[in-house]
């Protein structure tokens, strides 16, 4: 048994995460009133309500997935993998278009958006990859290219819905897990140098694209056409200050912000709140991020290098997508349709974060088992005899 000095879970990591949520219920209920009460037949309460049995059924989903082994989520990472990409190519034919983008599956009374999906399964993949291959990945070139065929398969057909944001975000965790897992300095290099190209080039092969990236460059020029929104976000920070207009004083969710409860929800706590409740947002994310390399860091110590590689990619993923979100909201990045996660409105984006932490939570728990002995190190991952063997599986 554990003594009565630890604790079956990071409490931290938890605490942090329930902030976020907590801060996310209270910020969607301040931001969507009146657009709930002037666009969905008067229900002042619509996304209130909605969001609420979000985070009902998000929790109860993390409750289950804290009960599920990792090396579960290894041994099924190939699969899940195949499956995001099957419903990858559905979604182009069969999917729900929203605001001119086919990114949602409907599965009976259910619809999900497949991109927040695949950025969980790119990392539980992508984990297992590198523990396969760690070998010829530190010594051949090829181990190095092999995983970005597939990276590239799902950035193309994630551009094809169009869904810029997502590609971005995974193509980043993709690159940080990488050189974690020990792929050369100029590799990784050269890559990074190669992506950023090659995402320069398709932001600015659309029209719309292009607009978003010289409005980003000076908003003011056409602060009622292509810089509306971005001015909007801008001035509520300024309304901010310090100190904020105080909760639900917003003048900028009047109908002035749009996506004031979604992509731009952030805009409305900057203005509520003010640089205190910036700061303290982007504390939380940084404990969140700290504590997921903490828990990477005591996983590879036990020789758990799937868990350690799971625990990094969760950590970098939801810490840089929080990032690009908040440096959108506040002109220092071009606008992309990106959520903030537990705190933008929308169950899609709320579910998949809440079961990363759980795995996170989980991979914490099982190091606490090893500890004392209530777990074997075998029993935790898949067996891997000799890397340099395994040249079958990719």
């Amino acid at each position: 048994m554990l003594s009565s000095t630890h604790y079956w879970y990071d409490r931290k990591l938890m605490i942090s995460a329930l902030l976020l949520a907590a801060i996310g219920m209270i910020m969607v209920t301040s931001s969507s009133l009146h657009y709930a009460e002037n666009s969905v037949n008067g229900s002042t309460n619509y996304f209130v309500i909605r969001h609420m049995i979000y985070l009902i059924l998000a929790s109860v989903i993390a409750g289950v997935i804290l009960m599920v082994p990792i090396v579960k989520w290894q041994k099924y990472s190939g699969y899940l993998l195949v499956l995001g990409l099957v419903f990858l190519i559905l979604v182009l034919f069969a999917g729900k278009t929203i605001n001119g983008s086919r990114r949602w599956m409907a599965l009976g009374p259910i619809t999900f958006q497949v991109s927040e999906v695949l950025k969980l399964i790119v990392v539980v993949y992508l984990a297992g990859y590198l523990v396969r291959r760690t070998d010829e990945l530190q010594t051949q070139i090829k181990g190095f290219v092999k995983p970005l065929f597939v990276l590239a398969l799902i950035t193309a057909l994630l551009l094809l819905q169009p869904d810029f944001g997502a590609s971005v975000v995974i193509l980043t965790t993709a690159l940080a897990m990488l050189f974690l897992g020990g792929a050369r300095l100029w590799q990784f290099i050269g890559l990074t140098l190669a992506v950023t190209g090659i995402l320069a080039i398709i932001a600015v092969s659309q029209p719309y694209r292009l607009e978003r990236l010289t409005t980003f460059m000076d908003p003011w020029s056409d602060p009622f056409g292509s810089g509306y929104q971005l001015t909007q976000s801008l001035i509520a920070f300024g309304r901010g200050s310090i100190w904020g207009q105080g909760l639900g004083n917003s003048l900028q969710k009047l109908s002035y912000l749009p996506e004031a409860h979604t992509d731009f929800i952030f805009a409305v706590l900057a203005e509520e709140l003010g640089l205190i409740g910036v700061l303290g947002v982007l504390g939380l994310f940084f404990i969140v991020f700290q504590r997921a390399m903490n828990i990477g860091r005591r996983a590879l110590l036990q020789q758990r290098p799937y868990a350690a590689y799971l625990a990094y990619g969760i950590g970098f993923w939801l810490t840089f997508q929080a990032l690009i979100n908040m440096g959108v909201t506040s002109g220092i990045l071009p606008t992309k349709g990106l959520t903030l996660p537990f705190i933008s409105y929308g169950g899609n984006s709320l579910i998949i974060c809440s079961i990363a932490i759980a795995i996170l939570l989980r991979i914490d728990y099982e190091g606490h088992l090893v500890n004392q002995r209530l777990l074997r190190i075998e029993d935790c991952e898949e067996p891997i005899n000799d890397f340099a063997t395994k040249g079958d599986k990719s």
